[in-house]
Order: C-alpha cells, then sequence, then structure tokens
C-alpha cells in the first residue's frame, strides 16, 4: 500500500470517528396504552413513578403532549414517519404500514446508524394478542430499517414469546424487563464500535388483557383486580425505564444520547384511580384524554431541564432528528405533519407555527396552540370548539360564542383534511398510486402462516380465548359511547 493511500485511509478513519462522536445515540420509549395522568409528576393519588420523575426533572417535560392518534398502530406509524397516520395506510389498529414509506430507521441507517426494536411491533397488518413477528413477514421490523430486532405483532405480558429476527424464543420475566434487557445487550454489543445506535422499545404494558408480577402489585391489591394488574404493569414498566437510564449512565452514554419517552395513546376507561388526570375522553377518543399522553425528552447537557406547555407530538420525533443530524428532507415522504422540537431544547419558542391534526375513523381534530376545534362525525357536519388553556378538560363548548373562530379553526381542519385524503390515496408517492395494494388486516390466528403453531399456543394463557373461538368468530361491536364532560 503506497504512503498516500495509506494517509488518505487514516484520515478517512479519524474523520468517520470524529462524525460518529458527533451523532448522538437516540433511543425512543413508548408505553402502550398509559394515560395522560398516570405519573406521580402529574398527581397520580395511588401510582409511584420515581424514574419518570427522575428523568421529567433532568429534561423536558411535555404537559402537552400528544400521540399520533387515539389507538395504537397509528402512533407507532406516526413516530416512524413524522406523518399522520392515515397518509401511511394505518387507519387503525393492526393495519400494515406501506412499504412504500421512508423510515426514521431507514434514514438513520443510511446516516451510520446501527439501528434495533424492541418490544411491540404492530405494523404488519395483524391483529390479536402478540405473537413472533415470523422470518418471512414481509413488513417486520427489518423490512423498515431495523438491523435487529427482538419483537411480537402486539402487545404482550409476563414471560412472552417474542422473535429474535425471526427465530422464536420463550423470555422469562416482566414484559416492560424482558425489552429493556434486549435493548441494553444491543447497547453494550455496539458500543464499543464507536458507532451511532437507534433503539425502539415499545412497551406492552399497561395494555390489557393484565397480568403483572405479584410484587408489582402488592401496592394495589384494595383495588378491583383489573386496575391492580393494571397498575402493577406501570410500575414494572417505571422500574424498567430506571434500569435502562442507570445503564445508559454506567456506560457514559447518558450525556450522548437523547432519550424520548410518551405513549401511544391516551388511557383507558374503567380503570380505577383513573387513567386520563381528568381529562374528557379515554383512548378511542380525539379528546384530550384519548390523544394528550406523558412526553419527555431527556439529553443531559444539552436539554436544559423544565416543564413546558408547548403544544407537540410524535410526529415532530422524525423532523427533530432530522434537524439534528442534518439530514437532507428527502429521507421524509413528504407531506410531513410534524416540526423540529430542537428549538425549545434550551429555551421557550412562542406559540407553535404549524397546528396538529388528527384523523380517527369518522373523528377530526385540530390543535392550534391554545385552541382546539374538533367533530365526532365529519359527515355530520357538527363541530366543537374549546380554549385548552382555559378549559383543559373540554367542559365548555365555545362553537356558539366565537363562530368566527371556530369558522376559521374548521377550514383549517378540512384544508388539511383534505390534504390527508390524496395521501391515502398514494399521490405523495412516485409512482403516484398505492402499490402494492395495502393488505387486509387480519388475525393472525387466521393466517396459514401462524397455522403450524396454534395447537401447541392453545395451551398459553394469552392466546387460549382466541384459538378456542370458532371458524369465522366476530367479536360483537360495542355500541358507541358520546364521550361526556366532567362536571367542573
Amino acid at each position: 500500500m503506497s504512503s498516500s493511500l495509506s494517509l488518505i485511509l487514516t484520515l478517512f478513519t479519524l474523520l468517520s470517528a470524529f462524525a460518529a462522536a458527533e451523532q448522538p445515540h437516540i433511543l425512543f420509549v413508548m408505553a402502550d396504552d398509559m394515560g395522560w395522568g398516570q405519573t406521580s409528576y402529574q398527581g397520580h393519588p395511588r401510582l409511584k413513578t420515581p424514574n419518570l420523575d427522575a428523568m421529567a426533572a433532568n429534561g423536558l417535560r411535555f404537559d402537552r403532549f400528544y400521540a399520533g392518534g387515539p389507538v395504537c398502530s397509528p402512533t407507532r406509524a406516526a413516530v416512524l414517519t413524522g406523518r399522520t397516520h392515515d397518509r401511511t395506510g394505518v387507519l387503525t389498529h393492526g393495519y400494515a404500514l406501506r412499504t412504500q414509506e421512508k423510515t426514521i430507521a431507514q434514514a438513520l441507517k443510511g446516516a451510520g446508524y446501527v439501528t434495533g426494536h424492541f418490544g411491540k411491533w404492530h405494523l404488519n397488518g395483524l391483529k390479536g394478542p402478540g405473537v413472533p413477528v415470523l422470518a418471512e413477514d414481509a413488513r417486520s421490523p427489518g423490512a423498515f430499517g431495523f438491523d435487529e430486532w427482538v419483537s411480537v405483532t402486539n402487545f404482550f405480558d409476563v414471560d412472552p414469546l417474542m422473535s429474535r429476527m425471526g427465530k422464536i424464543e420463550q423470555m422469562r420475566g416482566d414484559s416492560s424487563e424482558v425489552a429493556v434487557a434486549e435493548a441494553i445487550k444491543f447497547l453494550e454489543k455496539h458500543q464499543a464500535a464507536n458507532k451511532p445506535m437507534f433503539a425502539v422499545v415499545w412497551f406492552g404494558s399497561p395494555h390489557g388483557p393484565w397480568k403483572a408480577l405479584d410484587a408489582d402489585q402488592a401496592a394495589f391489591l384494595d383495588l378491583e383486580e383489573k386496575s391492580a394488574q393494571h397498575y402493577g404493569e406501570l410500575a414494572a414498566m417505571d422500574r424498567s425505564i430506571g434500569t435502562l437510564r442507570a445503564k445508559l449512565r454506567e456506560l457514559h452514554l447518558a450525556e450522548k444520547t437523547l432519550l424520548v419517552f410518551c405513549s401511544d395513546n391516551g388511557g383507558l376507561s374503567g380503570i380505577t384511580p383513573v387513567s386520563t388526570g381528568g381529562l374528557r375522553g379515554f383512548k378511542g377518543s380525539v379528546y384530550e384524554g384519548g390523544i394528550r399522553v406523558p412526553g419527555i425528552l431527556e439529553w443531559p447537557g444539552v436539554i436544559q431541564p423544565r416543564v413546558t406547555n408547548h403544544p407537540a407530538c410524535v410526529m415532530d420525533l422524525f423532523p427533530t432528528v432530522v434537524d439534528l443530524l442534518g439530514l437532507p428532507e428527502s429521507v421524509m415522504v413528504k407531506p410531513v405533519d410534524g416540526m423540529s422540537l430542537r428549538p425549545l431544547f434550551q429555551a421557550e419558542t412562542g406559540p407553535r407555527r404549524h397546528p396538529i391534526g388528527f384523523r380517527y375513523h369518522d373523528m377530526r381534530a385540530l390543535v392550534d396552540n391554545h385552541h382546539k376545534v374538533l367533530t365526532n362525525n365529519l359527515a355530520e357536519g357538527s363541530f366543537e370548539l374549546y380554549d385548552l388553556q382555559a378549559d383543559p378538560h373540554e367542559t365548555r363548548n365555545l362553537a356558539t360564542e366565537q363562530p368566527e373562530r371556530l369558522q376559521a379553526m374548521k377550514q383549517k381542519l378540512l384544508a388539511w383534511d383534505a390534504t390527508v385524503d390524496a395521501s391515502f390515496s398514494g399521490k405523495d408517492y412516485p409512482e403516484g398510486k398505492v402499490s402494492p395494494p395495502d393488505p387486509e388486516s387480519v388475525n393472525w390466528f387466521e393466517t396459514s402462516a401462524y397455522k403450524p403453531y396454534l395447537e401447541e399456543w392453545k395451551q398459553r394463557w394469552e392466546y387460549k380465548n382466541y384459538l378456542e373461538r370458532p371458524p369465522g368468530y366476530v367479536k360483537p361491536e360495542k355500541k358507541k359511547k358520546k364521550t361526556k364532560a366532567p362536571q367542573p
């Protein structure tokens, strides 16, 4: 090798190492069905969350952070793409993310990151309780940019069956601790390579059915069983977050890591004490209780710790990373619904420049700083207007008192909604259409791919009720109830 070539290679190696050192590690952590009020920093009367409290005290705590939608798969699509879920084909839970979409994992992999997914996936078009993602799944985490993955299709509980890159493994312990343990193995494995890391940890807690460890539910045994199990799962999840944060400090990664925590949708109804902190509505609703969730960004030495009421959402995460790393905007499919939160890292920035829109079935909502417009049925044309600063519980509909504001916000909402319709039809893609067509959302236990496992899995508590159903069984739909505002 010539001396000049050797010098060039040496300089290239040094420059690569310098670039890697300048790129932060990025960890996205997300709960499953955790309500806005389910932290002790929000004053929950029973649940103690010391590790989330510590993260919030050391980071940027958003008291107005929003999921991508009021149920799980939609928010996961929004996290990965920076786009509202209907643009990506993920209309509700169990719908598949389109392969034409561009994800943050793909963008970071292209920027030199090693990428990993650990926990719930739920973007491959399969419904039903979480089962291992199969190696041949065309919409596995690996298909969307994740180098390594230990994943399940949906919610998962104690001692879960999971898939390590398509190989089924029996795990032991609380599900949140299992997911974090796998993420820590990923961090330890790749730290020495001096390569930036991106990991997604998507918990299965506190999604039902609930199965907490005895020690975790012990503090809640005076509650009815469902709530005791639910809060036991949250206690374990908080502990696992403490384990992850402690490991980052132990590995000297904390100051080099952007750590994000949020939930995928609002809290559940029927849980005692109430999951939403008194906000109106629950999971499945576009009132605040269905879409406002805990949100924390932590990066010691970079983010100024404080509490902010600046409205932000999961669609902002991808644009924030693009801004941080100086990536080309071509790594995202346009239009993007989020915006960079980087300016907020050090100080307040004033009002949000772009409203946050929501769609779910016939429901629509638009949050524009203090004000919010919504409808529970777009076809019926009845809209409500709320001042979220003066009335965060949405008890006073201002539609008749402020008709001009209502009309202006309604027009903004409808204009945004029309762009989402265009996206859903495939207009954002180079082909100008959806290709391949969106697959049908199906129960995994009704597919040929999982047929070889059905007899064995009938013995497992988490699958038993599903696998004993007669062929062609259709779960009866619940009648939709109008969500009433709590009494002031």
